[in-house]
C-alpha cells in the first residue's frame, strides 16, 4: 500500500490487497473469478504464454490484436474492433512481454477510453514497473481518469527485487474486484509465502534505491547485448522495458525464428526462445527471437561470442 502511494499517488485499504503465490496467480485468480465460460477475453499479443492458458482454463474465449515490428505500437482502432457484447476483460502488460514496450500514455489513454465506454475490467499486469530504460516512464493504468474502479493491476517482487524463486506477487484494486480475485486465489494456494512477505514489506519500505541500480545495470546488459546482436548480422528491436530483447532472424537467411533457435542451441550451445509462441496469429510471430539480458556480463559476452563463431562457420 504505501508503494503504490508513494510511486503512483494511490490511498489503498487493506482490502484492496491480496498477496499472490506470484504474479502468475494473480494473473490465474483474476482470470478465475472475473471470466465465466463463453466470456471474451482480449490479449494483445504477442503476450506472456500464461494468459492464454488460463482464459482457457476460465472456459473464456481468447481475442487478440497483434503488436507489429518495428513500433509495436498499440492500434486502438483494431482494438475496438474486437470488442463484442460478450467481450469482459482486457488483459493489458506494459512494460510489455516479450517486446520490451512501454505503452505510452497515449496508448494507455486511448485503452481506458474503450475499457470506460465499453464497460470493461482491465487486468492490468506491470510486473515489470521498475524496469524500464532511457527516458521511458511507466504510467499505472489504474491511474488514470475513470481506471481506478475497473482496474486490477498486477505486480512482482520477483521482477522488482530479482527474487523470482521467492514466488510472491499481489494484485491491487477496487475492494470489490480484489475480494472476487481472493476467493479465487484461495482455490489455488490458500497461503502464498508468509516467511517471506515481512522480507518484500522492508524491501519496499526501505530499498528503494535498489531499483535504480537495477534499472542501471539491466539498461547496460541490453546495450551489450543488444550492439553484440547487431554486430552479429541481426535486426535489433528496442527494448525500452523489461529484460528482453528481441530480434528479426530473416536478414541471416533463416526462414523462422524456430528454425534459428534449434540452429545455434546446436551449434553455438545458446538458448533463446522463438516468439511464434507468444502469438495466437503464430505466422506474424515467425520470424521473431526473444533473448534475455538479466545474466552476468561474462555470460552475455560468452553467449555473443559462441555465436559468431558458429556463424562464421555455417
Amino acid at each position: 500500500r504505501a508503494h503504490q502511494a508513494r510511486h503512483y499517488g494511490q490511498e489503498l485499504g487493506t482490502d484492496q490487497v491480496v498477496v499472490t503465490t506470484g504474479a502468475t496467480e494473480a494473473i490465474a485468480a483474476s482470470i478465475l473469478a472475473l471470466v465465466d465460460p463463453d466470456d471474451e477475453v482480449i490479449t494483445i499479443d504477442p503476450a506472456y504464454d500464461s494468459y492464454p492458458a488460463m482464459i482457457a482454463f476460465a472456459g473464456g474465449v481468447r481475442r487478440s490484436i497483434t503488436l507489429r515490428a518495428p513500433d509495436f505500437t498499440v492500434d486502438l482502432e483494431a482494438l475496438e474492433q474486437l470488442i463484442t457484447p460478450a467481450t469482459k476483460v482486457l488483459l493489458c502488460n506494459s512494460p510489455h512481454n516479450p517486446t520490451g514496450r512501454v505503452f505510452s500514455r497515449a496508448e494507455l489513454a486511448g485503452i481506458a477510453e474503450l475499457a470506460i465506454r465499453h464497460d470493461l475490467i482491465v487486468v492490468s499486469d506491470e510486473v515489470y514497473e521498475h524496469l524500464t530504460f532511457d527516458d521511458h516512464t511507466h504510467i499505472p493504468l489504474a491511474t488514470l481518469p475513470g481506471m481506478t474502479e475497473r482496474t486490477i493491476t498486477i505486480s512482482s517482487a520477483g521482477k522488482s527485487f530479482s527474487l523470482t524463486g521467492w514466488k510472491i506477487g499481489w494484485a491491487t484494486g477496487p475492494a470489490s474486484l480484489v475480494d472476487a480475485v481472493e476467493g479465487a486465489k484461495n482455490w489455488l494456494s490458500y497461503s502464498s509465502g508468509a516467511p517471506f512477505q515481512p522480507a518484500i514489506a522492508h524491501a519496499l519500505n526501505n530499498e528503494e534505491s535498489f531499483h535504480q541500480r537495477l534499472r542501471y545495470s539491466l539498461q547496460h546488459k541490453r546495450d551489450l547485448l543488444s550492439t553484440g546482436l547487431r554486430e552479429l548480422g541481426l535486426e535489433v528491436f528496442e527494448a525500452q522495458g523489461t529484460y528482453f530483447v528481441n530480434t528479426d532472424v530473416r536478414s541471416l537467411e533463416f526462414a523462422n525464428g524456430a528454425d534459428f533457435c534449434r540452429w545455434i542451441a546446436e551449434h553455438a550451445r545458446v538458448v533463446a526462445i522463438p516468439s511464434q509462441g507468444f502469438f495466437a496469429e503464430v505466422e506474424a510471430g515467425s520470424p521473431f527471437v526473444r533473448w534475455a539480458f538479466c545474466k552476468r556480463e561474462e555470460l552475455l559476452g560468452e553467449a555473443l561470442a559462441r555465436l559468431a563463431t558458429a556463424l562464421r562457420s555455417r
